[in-house]
């Protein structure tokens, strides 16, 4: 199977204007979408569409099919029937940027639903025509509020390092004002970096916030491949459990400490008209106590990948 996990370390480095670091561990899925039903058949841990321990709903993925908040752009016609299938709703996506990915994959890095608990503040797509050459990639944030937006990166932003012609060390990178509400000390029209490499053995992803020409956060996430099978998964489940769980404690915590070192903060209703091209934008508040993040009143939010 193409689908396996990654054993990851998240690092978040923030320079201005107090500096600032953490770093944590956790696991991820690499799911290609083609192989949803097979996984489901022959795992006994992660099953699609049923509670399991690692349960795939395909709702909680890029809903590009529903009217965007604030778009930058007039939205596409609403089509007679929507697709309700992820792999449509991204075929769909990239047809409107002129990519046909017919006969293509697509492969999802993700945590889904553990014990029908969701806690993904970032999911990343990485698309493949026919050829099996990466064309494209989308990463996928979801803040707090549960809102989400998803950012397109073509083949235009596909990079290869001079004199190589080795496959395996292209890289998407583009850098887009992110307009999107994230984290309570960086502001909405903050700038996102991102590094994003397709998954082989090794997962290497960057994101930067910029603010004008200057670097104020980094954000990595690398790790390694390991097949995906009931024995992984119960040995990762052992070393990282209640894994969801240990990432908001980390970041309560953290922020804490940013909030403690006099970090300014943005409040998400001063400027919530500027929010561009999100999806199920919040329009009554902060999500309640039992969704990620927000479990316990605090100033401010925390920083997520």
């Amino acid at each position: 199977m193409r689908s396996r996990l990654y054993e990851c370390q998240v690092m978040h480095r923030r320079f201005s204007p107090k500096a600032h670091r953490f770093a944590y561990r956790i696991f991820l899925f690499a799911l290609d979408l083609d192989e949803l039903d097979l996984l489901d058949r022959q795992l006994r841990l992660f099953s699609v569409g049923r509670p399991n321990l690692y349960s795939f709903r395909d709702t909680d993925y890029l809903p590009v099919h529903e009217p965007p908040h604030h778009p930058t752009a007039a939205p596409p016609p609403p089509a007679n029937s929507p697709p309700q299938n992820l792999k449509a709703r991204i075929r769909d996506c990239l047809a409107t940027h002129g990519i046909n990915l017919a006969g293509g994959c697509i492969e999802l890095i993700t945590m889904p639903r553990v014990a029908g608990y969701l806690f993904n503040p970032v999911s990343f797509y990485f698309c493949y025509d026919h050829t099996g050459v990466c064309v494209a990639a989308l990463p996928e944030i979801t803040n707090t509020f549960r809102e989400m937006k998803p950012f397109f990166l073509g083949p235009e932003t596909r990079i290869l390092p001079p004199a190589s012609s080795d496959q395996n060390l292209v890289s998407f990178q583009k850098r887009v004002p992110k307009h999107f509400y994230v984290s309570p000390f960086s502001d909405v029209d903050v700038s996102f970096d991102f590094q994003l490499r397709p998954p082989a053995e090794r997962l290497a992803i960057q994101i930067d916030d910029y603010v004008g020409p200057t670097r104020t956060l980094t954000s990595t996430l690398t790790g390694r491949a390991r097949p995906l099978t009931d024995g992984a998964l119960a040995s990762l489940t052992f070393r990282h459990p209640l894994q969801p769980l240990h990432t908001i404690s980390l970041i309560h915590w953290h922020a804490l400490r940013l909030w403690l070192k006099r970090v300014p903060w943005f409040a998400k209703a001063a400027r919530s008209a500027d929010q561009r091209d999100l999806y199920r934008p919040d329009h009554a508040g902060p999500i309640p106590e039992a969704i990620p993040i927000a479990t316990t009143p605090l100033p401010h939010r925390p920083d997520t990948v």
